[in-house]
């Protein structure tokens, strides 16, 4: 990520013109669903969304070890950005404000990982009570954050936590056959997933 922003920085609009906006969706202009990923609104953006990348994907890239489970975690952090962008372009149908970042994809290791916490290296099922409670404080902190705004490094910008939560469910949702596939086998004959 820092590595993109600083070619991002020397790019003739600061990329911007790669950001998605909501409107794309109703001109059928998609390819802002992916690259918006690729930018950040500055430094400390790129700094918050890289330590979360690599906080919460650790477990979750730890899951997915097997076979083609390298690939599952990209495509998982994929998806999980762009379904964010998508939810979000939804929420906002007719917006022309730029959306720019990898929260969405982010927030979708931070879901896949609160699947992981207290299960002793397998995936807790989705209804399991410690899954429940920090869904709800993590849904909680992200609803308080967007709407006060009080994001360091925000600088003014509008937190686009409805992305947020639609990368979160992504990865909720997403790590448990993931964790069947490619997850260590131990995983499968304690039918954690």
């Amino acid at each position: 990520m820092p590595v993109l922003y600083w070619l991002q920085e020397r790019l003739p609009d600061q990329g911007m013109s790669m950001a998605f906006r909501a409107n794309d969706l109703w001109e059928g202009r998609w390819t802002g669903l992916l690259t918006s990923m690729l930018l950040h609104g500055g430094w400390a953006h790129v700094i918050m969304n890289a330590v979360g990348a690599l906080a919460f994907g650790t477990p979750v890239a730890r899951l997915l070890s097997r076979g083609m489970g390298p690939l599952a975690f990209i495509a998982l952090y994929i998806v999980s950005g762009v379904v964010a962008a998508f939810g979000y372009g939804l929420c906002h149908p007719g917006s022309t404000s730029n959306l720019v970042g990898a929260s969405g994809a982010v927030f979708g290791l931070i879901g896949a990982a609160t699947r992981l916490m207290w299960g002793h290296g397998r995936v807790l099922p989705l209804f399991h009570p410690a899954v429940l409670k920090q869904a709800a404080v993590w849904m909680l902190v992200n609803l308080a954050v967007g709407l006060i705004g009080l994001a360091p490094g925000g600088g003014g910008a509008s937190i686009a936590w409805e992305a947020h939560a639609f990368g979160f469910l992504v990865g909720m949702l997403a790590v448990g056959p993931l964790g069947r596939w490619f997850g260590p086998r131990a995983d499968l004959r304690h039918g954690g997933v």
